[in-house]
């Protein structure tokens, strides 16, 4: 796959794989729509920095009319595979997005993206202030982020980071264990733990926005961040479906 490749350096992108964390997400995800907690029934949805777009895929399954896949050029090739071989090229859409830069066309004619799914996006804090910008481009009123990621030393540093951008986090629970840790980390008796986190904008960043239309000029201190702690089920990896 020289597409996902580094031009640079060679090494294969990190996109390139499936993470655990995306299994997590769309685990949680299915889950979400089983127990009725979340209707995807009809529901546009946006994957950024999809990789191999797992999550974005187990959206369409669940029943979402529009699914958008997102990344960076090199790794376009591989998400339209990934779209033909699970026979979603009805409802799943590729297009190239690097964070902060201006949207594609097909996204800004959106009306609405209703869900906004991120897979362990939580590497380095400098990177933050890219996916946020896009984040408040791409998100209404009514859109609902879900980001899930393996909790790292630097995780923090980055959720740090969005909420400095004018983002609250609130880090959900799940209530469902039902696979052994080894299935996903490949080595019985170890478990890595996994998050996921509800991003929506905070209400001091709705006023200073509101403040800036209105060419005025307010100091307002960013939001807290309120975490609770949470331990997601692992699961087992599923690149194509059925």
């Amino acid at each position: 796959m020289e597409d996902a490749c580094d031009s640079v350096t060679g090494c294969v992108l990190t996109g390139a794989w499936i993470w655990d964390s995306a299994m997590v997400l769309s685990h949680w995800m299915s889950k979400q729509a089983e127990l009725e907690y979340y209707d995807f029934n009809g529901k546009t949805v946006l994957e950024l920095g999809a990789g191999t777009g797992l999550p974005g895929l187990t959206a369409a399954k669940l029943g979402a009319a529009r699914v958008i896949l997102t990344d960076i050029e090199q790794l376009i090739p591989a998400l339209e595979k990934s779209v033909e071989v699970n026979c979603l090229g009805d409802r799943v859409e590729v297009c190239e997005h690097v964070w902060g830069s201006e949207l594609p066309v097909r996204i800004c004619e959106l009306k609405q993206v209703d869900l906004v799914i991120l897979s362990d996006l939580f590497f380095d804090a400098a990177d933050m202030a890219a996916l946020a910008k896009t984040l408040k481009k791409v998100c209404g009123k009514e859109t609902t982020v879900w980001a899930a990621s393996e909790v790292r030393p630097w995780t923090s540093d980055c959720l740090h980071e969005l909420v400095r951008e004018g983002f609250d986090i609130v880090e959900l629970s799940n209530q469902v264990t039902d696979v052994s840790p080894e299935d996903v980390t490949g080595v019985a008796g170890e478990r890595d733990t996994f998050s996921v986190f509800h991003l929506y904008r905070s209400y001091l960043d709705r006023v200073r926005l509101h403040v800036r239309k209105n060419q005025k000029v307010w100091a307002i201190p960013p939001a807290k961040l309120y975490k609770t702690i949470m331990v997601v089920a692992d699961i087992v990896p599923c690149c194509t479906f059925s």
